[in-house]
């Protein structure tokens, strides 16, 4: 890995404008009247586009060290307008829509931007709900039609380039290692939405990783259904192709065009989601498709389901798996784990064992601390009390890496109860709970907020959860926490399969014989049948069991 003091993301598309010009670096599909057509540009015009888009908003204002929010759909434009924050060190803001109005409208109260670039849909909702209003003094709109922008006055990208257009190349801004170079907010999904610090290290670490632990190379083209991993494409010198589906909701993608552009394309990486691999596992098998293109496949965000991976697999080649990968927006990748390997941990799995999610990448180290929810301020702290978990032993999830972020944005209670001081290093605590095995695999048992503590015992969400989903009925599971007679308990939430009839007082027998069965679930004795649990948008797999606690304690103490 590049260990440069000073150093830019967007060197490595200069690097392959230079080495590969006339290479694809971005398709993007579109879909009109059930036809596809495809956006398409080139490394070398790519790299001459953001340039003239960063002279085009120092002249309109936007300098370095200003915070601008993108909220640009994927397009040519937005790699363009990405590429051009980072050259001229102008500090992008981005967040996920599918974090609701009112996690929005904090983000900004937050990050205070300088500068608001959206499509005009974004800049109707800045408008109606008030978004920046205090700090945002420049406001550019991206796409829309004469209409919209006659109506609102505001500049668009497309005049602002025709106004201001320098042809030479723009002179990147090459910041120092750990300087403020983005700020990316996390989902929400489970607590309130942070902005974690980037910085241009970070950044090269996640290349360096793609490179080094994936073996992605140059010349490639990638399937992107995530907007900030389709930044990495043109980054590794590998092209990015954009589907048409919204990257925020992937669970109501068309399958048939993502299949059309990974075989227009002949795509060999494809980065999805768990929501997405399940999607398309089953198109794939309701259609007899394959892709033999593909010689890679990441997921992330959240832990696929065995049985969906498996489905997936056929469309796959046999040499071909499905690398899972852990991490969280304040460090990623972390581990990985391929999918054969993973199969074969299913019995574990299905027994309360936690998740395998792999082995560390290289310069990552992860580390088991007991639970604990005081701050601790120094990793000496942990070595001094004795804090570090053998093997075998669940903890809270401890990482290091190049990485792994420093801080949150404006969040010093949050980075002070997330940020361990390791000498000149800080570790990350994910707020996961697992262990490591005697291999060095880290086991995922689930988030340390969800665990129900009674006087008798810890009950861990995902080893509870898994073997409790064993039962042929259930599509999945989910454990609360729930107060009864001044005391906690452990109580069991039920999404059946679609279709099922069962009485309850059949199917809680059958789920309390199961739980009898294993020393991580014999407590649990309560349940409540639930008909659709709420989930988040993006993965469809982070349950929302704070929402499902509190109805729970309503149907199993209705006075309370």
């Amino acid at each position: 890995m590049d260990n440069g003091t000073n150093t830019s993301f967007c060197r490595h598309l200069k690097s392959a404008a230079l080495k590969n010009p006339s290479d694809l670096a971005v398709a993007v599909q579109k879909s009109q009247f059930g036809k596809l057509y495809y956006d398409e540009i080139n490394f070398k015009t790519l790299n001459e586009k953001s340039d003239a888009v960063a002279y085009a908003l120092n002249a309109y204002g936007i300098k370095k060290g200003m915070k601008a929010v993108l909220m640009v759909t994927p397009s040519i434009d937005f790699f363009a307008l990405t590429f051009a924050l980072f050259k001229a060190g102008i500090i992008p803001i981005l967040v996920d829509p599918g974090m609701g109005i009112k996690n929005l409208k904090q983000c900004f109260i937050e990050s205070k931007p300088d500068a608001f670039i959206g499509i005009p849909k974004a800049h109707i909702a800045r408008k109606l709900f008030s978004w920046g209003d205090k700090s945002v003094k420049h406001v550019l709109t991206v796409g829309g039609n004469k209409f919209f922008t006659r109506m609102t006055g505001q500049m668009t990208l497309a005049r602002l380039l025709e106004k201001h257009t320098v042809p030479k190349p723009y002179p990147i801004e090459m910041l120092a290692d750990d300087d403020m170079a983005a700020i990316l907010f996390t989902s929400g999904s489970t607590g309130v939405p942070k902005g974690v610090v980037y910085s241009h290290k970070m950044f090269e670490a996640q290349i360096f990783a793609l490179k080094n632990d994936y073996k992605i190379e140059s010349g490639e083209r990638d399937l992107a259904t995530f907007p900030l991993f389709s930044l990495f494409g043109p980054a590794l010198g590998m092209a990015s192709i954009v589907p048409d589906m919204d990257a925020s909701k992937p669970i109501t993608a068309n399958p048939k065009y993502i299949f059309a552009a990974i075989e227009k394309y002949q795509c060999s990486n494809l980065f999805a989601n768990p929501a997405l691999i399940e999607i398309l596992g089953q198109a794939g098998k309701e259609q007899t498709h394959k892709l033999p293109s593909l010689k890679r496949v990441i997921s992330a965000g959240a832990p696929a389901t065995l049985s969906s991976i498996t489905t997936f697999s056929h469309m796959l080649n046999d040499n071909v798996e499905v690398l899972n990968s852990y991490g969280a927006t304040e460090s990623l990748p972390l581990t990985k784990i391929g999918s054969k390997t993973l199969l074969a941990t299913q019995n574990i799995t299905d027994s309360g064992g936690g998740i395998c999610v792999g082995k560390p990448v290289l310069d990552v180290e992860v580390a088991i601390i007991k639970i604990t929810e005081e701050n601790i301020c120094d990793w000496q702290e942990v070595i001094e009390n004795d804090l570090l978990m053998p093997a075998n032993k669940i903890g809270e999830i401890v990482v290091k890496g190049p990485m792994v972020s420093q801080a949150y944005y404006e969040r010093i209670s949050a980075t002070n109860a997330a940020k361990i001081q390791d000498k000149a290093h800080v570790r990350h605590r994910m707020g996961d709970l697992g262990y490591l095995d005697q291999l060095g695999q880290l086991w995922m048992c689930g988030r340390k907020a969800h665990r129900v503590e009674t006087l008798e015992q810890t009950f861990f969400s995902i080893p509870c959860e898994r073997i409790f989903n064993t039962h042929a009925l259930v599509k999945r599971t989910a454990l609360v926490a729930i107060t009864h007679k001044n005391s906690t308990k452990p109580l069991l939430c039920i999404e059946l399969n679609k279709g099922v009839k069962i009485s309850e007082f059949e199917l809680f027998s059958q789920l309390t014989d199961i739980g009898k069965n294993f020393a991580q679930t014999k407590g649990i004795s309560d349940f409540l049948i639930h008909p659709s649990f709420p989930v988040d948008i993006r993965h469809n797999a982070k349950i929302f069991r704070e929402k499902l606690a509190i109805w729970a304690q309503k149907k199993f103490n209705p006075g309370d």
